[in-house]
């Protein structure tokens, strides 16, 4: 096959995977991080509090170009997963792989779980994996030109990565590492390194900058997510995950990179295969979770797309393990993208896992089993909140006078992002980046608190005199079931004066 119609086909194919993503964008709702991240994109900075300010640039423009509806926000995710099908295919070109292995590259990567879920959603992790797959790139062209372009080019786009999701540094780290032990090192004698480095600096500083001026936000998180999270990341539990997360893209995968290591004209490849396992090793030592090594899959899988096109020598054969990569991949498919209404997901999730043992698909962050995914979970219940939010703020009169207040980032975001389409006001919340929006003081008094949270707190008891509900999450599948809406009036005391009292006591936003 020549090349022209190679290319047709592998845009074909990344024109299918933007399709198979897009057909089932609003099955579910809004995820709870869609809806920080496009609160994000109304409070444009240089950082925040737990992600620097790439995806709240990126948001802005969608905001900008589409508002705030559900498909403008899937849509730039379902994109950049049809140019990583393209990616893919030329990191496989540059680890001399034909036709047909870029043709498995792209066949094998589409079929992966993790490249269903990650471009199903707007978040950062999905720009992460495109800036590492990026940088694997340009480093193999680097090596097989040995043209200084492309170190000037992985400058820029660490760069650009580091402003998107600091994950990427331990990628760069274990390349520059491993390199200090090969005939590689010779780049440290190059001028070019350094002006490579000045650029990522230039690029990254004035999320940096931000940094210090707050106060490293970035620690901050990191503690609080190693507290909440990462103490409940089981070892063993992480490298049993990387099976799954590949999937049947594993079939490629591990041959793959034994077929590197032995093949001797494949040799000059080996030390990025090295670094990769490097950061597995970090990773598992660190605790990190489970997805962090989505990055290093399609450098995996186009080793292994490799092999088979040299191991399988008639074009049946080549096209047939394409043909039962996709057919065996089909009953998994609602792992990876909601194909179905939550009702029917639940039933599905507990037929995998009471049939197939596949529980740890249900294991949410906090280390305990739910009927869904908490990626599923975290879609339900945004759009109900929202709605009877609006309902109870429409019944009070004096606007001036009302704050709405929620508990999480995903019951402010629900407020600030779907409340837009009912007026609703913007919320206050202490939580994640909201906690640099809340005001310090306030010009007037409030009359009416709207208060969202899971129970009502004993400081706002005795503040107000009147207080009732006026609606909850219902959801039994939603991860926020329960949340409950309390209108609170007739304030005992000066509102005023406690908010202006009660701020100083929040000291971070996690």
């Amino acid at each position: 096959m020549n090349s022209k119609n190679t290319s047709i086909l592998i845009w074909a194919l990344a024109f299918f995977n933007v399709t198979i993503h897009l057909c089932f964008y609003n099955t579910l709702g809004f995820h709870r991080d869609e809806l920080l991240y496009f609160s994000l994109g109304q409070h444009l900075a240089a950082g925040y509090a737990s992600v620097p300010p790439f995806t709240g640039f990126i948001a802005w423009i969608i905001i900008h170009i589409f508002g705030y509806g559900l498909f403008g926000v899937r849509l730039l995710p379902a994109l950049l997963g049809g140019i990583y099908i393209v990616l893919a295919a030329s990191i496989t070109r540059e680890l001399k792989g034909g036709s047909c292995a870029q043709l498995l590259t792209a066949a094998g990567i589409i079929v992966c779980p993790f490249n269903l879920r990650v471009f199903y959603m707007f978040q950062p992790v999905c720009w992460d994996i495109f800036f590492w797959s990026c940088i694997f790139y340009l480093i193999l062209r680097w090596i097989n030109t040995r043209k200084d372009t492309y170190i000037i080019l992985t400058g820029l786009t660490a760069g650009i990565g580091m402003m998107n999701k600091y994950l990427v540094a331990l990628q760069l780290f274990s390349i520059v590492l491993v390199f200090c032990f090969t005939a590689y090192k010779v780049i440290f004698t190059r001028k070019v390194l350094y002006y490579a480095i000045l650029l990522f600096l230039l690029v990254f500083l004035p999320n940096l900058m931000w940094q210090i001026g707050n106060d490293y936000p970035f620690i901050t998180h990191m503690h609080a997510l190693h507290d909440s999270q990462l103490v409940h990341v089981n070892r063993i539990s992480f490298l049993t995950d990387q099976l799954f997360i590949g999937s049947l893209g594993m079939v490629l995968v591990i041959p793959g990179l034994y077929y590197l290591f032995m093949k001797r004209d494949l040799f000059p490849y080996r030390p990025l295969i090295v670094s990769s396992f490097l950061v597995v090793i970090l990773l598992f030592i660190l605790k990190g979770k489970s997805y962090y090594t989505i990055g290093l899959f399609p450098l995996w899988i186009a080793c292994g797309a490799v092999y088979w096109e040299n191991r399988l020598k008639s074009l049946t054969s080549r096209y047939l393990i394409i043909l039962i990569l996709v057919i065996f991949t089909l009953p998994l498919l609602p792992m990876g993208i909601p194909v179905f209404r939550a009702e029917r997901l639940a039933g599905y999730f507990a037929w995998t896992t009471k049939n197939l043992g596949l529980a740890m698909v249900t294991r949410w962050e906090s280390g305990r089993y739910h009927a869904l995914p908490q990626d599923y979970a975290d879609m339900l219940g945004w759009d109900e909140l929202a709605i009877k939010t609006a309902s109870c703020y429409d019944t009070i009169k004096d606007k001036h006078a009302v704050m709405i207040y929620g508990e999480n980032y995903g019951q402010a975001g629900a407020i600030m992002v779907i409340g837009k389409k009912y007026g609703l006001p913007e919320p206050t919340c202490f939580a994640e980046s909201f906690y640099y929006w809340a005001p310090r003081k306030l010009d007037h008094e409030v009359n009416t608190l709207i208060y969202i949270n899971d129970q009502l707190g004993d400081d706002v008891q005795h503040l107000f005199s009147d207080i009732h509900i006026a609606g909850r999450i219902e959801d039994p599948l939603a991860r926020e079931y329960g949340t409950t809406i309390w209108v609170c009036r007739n304030p005992t005391s000066s509102f005023r004066l406690f908010w202006e009292k009660r701020v100083p006591q929040v000291k971070s936003p996690f």
